[in-house]
């Protein structure tokens, strides 16, 4: 059940709920290459991306702002600098002190990275001069591409299957690689082996969105008009044809739509309005464009979800897969899912587009950099704990041992019959329990606010006597464990005086036969020496029956 959070109202006046599932950290365990780290390393994770022609290949920062890699290393794709696999997370000390901005991975695979601070690293699969470094070579460290980048700062950058784009901070679109079907923009076929501004159309026009299918290469103006170029075998430049395109051409037909974002798969197109409506074009054949059908579609077709706003789409130019979010937090997904076609969006129980591409993209790879927000949110339950002996919110004090023990009454009313009478009509902030020792009696409040004890098993023994005199059975069965867990030969005489003293049977039967089994050291402790007349001959009669003095 999903737990409300807040109520607000939208346009047409009717509650909009805000649920937490909007808000859940996401889980990148997901991704079945993370299965190779330990539970500790995962809880460090604050972003990470998935790649590899079988999701492999992993790269993750950690909340101390390293960078590890993970994986197969094919084509020296994790920056190491050789093409040795690894299950264990290697640290990539060339990036050590960047903070990554944004990433994108294409097929060989290779990688193109920007920082924070607007620097561009390639590194991997170079076959196509897909790194810009004006070479072919496979890059097995990260490079820092300067070239025609110098002065620029990059905010955004996308991969196709061999070709590279980057968004700058000025809305200039540059390009390099693989330029078979004008991918590149640049109005030839040639490859394109060093960054190289895409003019044409775009001169005079300020980018705000790019995005990479396999073999060619969208963006977004700030006007909301959308830009296409390069392979368009299956209409998925959405001009109403199939022609390939090597310079940059509006979509006529969005015409009067503005559009925010874009998003690539394979060879299909989305892209989402300012209005929160989706449009799909491209290739089909999985049922990647969500129109109901399998027929590639060379003009934008809408697609329908449910009335809420569509918030963000995904898709990913390895992948036929699509996804979107609406407002509301729920997550659809359609198009080849885990082997089958869905022709139309089906809502998943997911909070993520993210978790979309994690269980059913083939491969698993992630769309984007993941973020992962440290979850501070406190729990009902972690937010009492905290409260427990704090002086500055307590409305009560108990003085034990000359010590005090700071509470809040209406907790110790919601939780403990004894306090819902005692404290009822009782005025008073102070009250002085002589009865019980303080460790026992902070442990017993402690308890009321945690759930939990942590005490000596001799301590516990007077726990579980607070706990017979309150009645409270579910702190009984805890002292038992604590004094279970906690039993030694030196102890053991105390504890089965202490159990039998407060009529806890089953913790009896279990001392006396700790005892029995560890008779000849037991009976030499001063415990036994000391121990209470009329159950030292309990013991002797009960021992000699189960047969503890037979040779």
């Amino acid at each position: 059940m999903e737990e409300e959070l807040s109520l607000s109202y939208g346009e047409s006046g009717k509650p909009v709920q805000a649920t937490l599932s909007s808000l859940k950290m996401l889980d990148v365990g997901k991704w079945p290459i993370f299965s190779l780290c330990s539970e500790e390393e995962l809880q460090l994770i604050r972003q990470a991306c998935v790649f590899g022609s079988a999701g492999n290949e992993v790269l993750y920062t950690t909340v101390n702002d390293e960078i590890f890699v993970l994986g197969t290393n094919c084509s020296g794709c994790l920056g190491l600098g050789d093409v040795q696999s690894t299950i264990e997370p290697r640290r990539l000390d060339s990036l050590s002190g960047k903070k990554i901005a944004c990433l994108s991975y294409g097929s060989g695979p290779h990688i193109v990275l920007a920082t924070t601070e607007g620097e561009v690293f390639t590194w991997g699969h170079n076959a196509y001069s897909q790194l810009g470094n004006g070479t072919t070579n496979h890059g097995l460290v990260p490079c820092h591409i300067s070239t025609n980048l110098s002065n620029k700062q990059v905010t955004e950058v996308a991969c196709g299957s061999y070709h590279s784009l980057v968004l700058t901070s000025d809305g200039e679109v540059f390009a390099w690689g693989y330029n078979n079907s004008g991918q590149v923009g640049s109005g030839s076929t040639a490859n394109q082996p060093i960054p190289r501004r895409v003019t044409g159309c775009l001169q005079n026009k300020v980018v705000v969105n790019i995005a990479c299918g396999q073999m060619c290469s969208m963006a977004v103006v700030n006007t909301g008009e959308v830009y296409v170029w390069g392979y368009n075998g299956n209409g998925q430049l959405g001009l109403g044809s199939s022609g390939n395109q090597p310079t940059p051409c509006r979509i006529a037909a969005l015409q009067g739509i503005r559009v925010q974002r874009v998003a690539c798969g394979y060879a299909h197109t989305l892209v989402l309005t300012d209005e929160g409506q989706v449009y799909a074009w491209g290739a089909n054949s999985y049922g990647q464009l969500g129109i109901g059908n399998k027929s590639n579609q060379s003009y934008p077709a809408p697609v329908f979800m449910e009335k809420d706003r569509i918030i963000e789409i995904a898709a990913c130019h390895s992948a036929h897969t699509s996804a979107a979010k609406t407002q509301g937090g729920h997550v659809y997904m359609w198009g080849q899912c885990r082997g089958q076609s869905v022709i139309l969006p089906h809502l998943t129980h997911f909070s993520c587009t993210d978790d979309v591409f994690a269980c059913f993209a083939t491969p698993a790879v992630s769309w984007r950099l993941l973020s992962v927000e440290p979850d501070d949110h406190l729990t009902v339950a972690e937010s009492l704990k905290r409260e427990f002996d704090n002086p500055n919110t307590a409305d009560l004090k108990f003085l034990v041992d000359g010590k005090y023990i700071y509470a809040h009454k209406v907790l110790l009313k919601i939780r403990c019959e004894h306090f819902r009478s005692s404290l009822e009509d009782n005025q008073d902030d102070i009250v002085e329990m002589s009865e019980f020792s303080y460790p026992v009696y902070r442990a017993f409040l402690e308890y009321l606010y945690t759930d939990s004890i942590s005490l000596s098993p001799e301590e516990a023994v007077g726990l579980l006597d607070l706990a017979t005199f309150y009645r409270e059975n579910r702190l009984k069965k805890l002292c038992q464990q604590t004094i279970k867990q906690g039993i030694c030969e030196e102890n053991a005489i105390a504890l089965l005086s202490a159990a039998v003293k407060y009529d806890a049977q089953d913790l009896e039967e279990f001392c006396f036969r700790f005892c029995i089994n560890h008779l000849t050291v037991v009976t030499q402790t001063s415990g036994f020496a000391e121990m209470d007349h009329d159950l030292l001959k309990n013991f002797i009669s009960k021992a000699s029956r189960v047969g503890a003095f037979k040779n």
